[in-house]
């Protein structure tokens, strides 16, 4: 049974409200800006620090205030502990410890940092790439009350980020369309990209029940 939802967007293409609205509708866990909650505080620091660092190549190298200590995430800062700064190939290991930690819980939807990369082969999870065209990502920035600048400035930039951050870090290409169990464009409204998760989800779980 599908358990975990990991879902990879183009930026403006609505995907967090989308997920949000899944979540709810299955009573599952969101995991988006909760990941950034997450890492900050294993890394005791400030989540607007990790929103910087997240799907962006290094320009500076040094950027974040870490630990990275021998053994677990959970341990805390003891008064020998060795600060290090957090460089972006860090904060891409750590994405995979958090997103992994996130679907051994189940019952949640995970919104990028890789996931469907990083849960490619969980049998319990269906992966969802969403994205439209231009037009459309700047419709639903313009609707968030972006500026026409500030949008089309992001329009040009996050997703070509991203791109550079996986093909840096996990050497593959974005998208990696092998990973995807389904691929929307969502011109067709939040309501119609909604209506096909579901659907695919029940195929799926129906698949799985054949083959038991």
């Amino acid at each position: 049974m599908i358990k975990i939802i990991a879902i990879e967007r183009e930026y403006g293409s609505g995907a967090g409200g989308i997920a949000e609205t899944v979540a709810g509708r299955l009573g599952w866990k969101l995991w988006d800006r909760e990941i950034t909650s997450e890492i900050a505080r294993r890394l005791k620091c400030d989540i607007r620090q990790v929103e910087q660092r997240e799907e962006k190549l290094d320009t500076t190298f040094y950027r974040l205030v870490k630990t990275f200590m021998r053994g677990s995430f959970e341990d805390s800062f003891s008064g020998g502990a060795k600060l290090e700064m957090l460089d972006a190939e860090h904060l891409a290991a750590l994405f995979e410890h958090v997103v992994n930690d996130a679907a051994n819980k189940g019952n949640c939807i995970i919104v990028g940092r890789a996931a469907p990369w990083f849960l490619r082969d969980r049998a319990d999870t269906m992966s969802v790439f969403i994205y439209a065209p231009p037009e459309e990502k700047l419709r639903r920035l313009l609707a968030q009350g972006r500026s026409q600048a500030e949008a089309e400035d992001s329009l040009s930039r996050v997703d070509s980020e991203r791109a550079a951050f996986v093909k840096k870090y996990y050497g593959k290409t974005w998208p990696l369309r092998e990973l995807y169990d389904l691929m929307i464009n969502s011109k067709i409204g939040d309501d119609g990209v909604i209506d096909l998760m579901m659907y695919q989800m029940e195929k799926l779980n129906r698949l799985v029940a054949v083959r038991a």
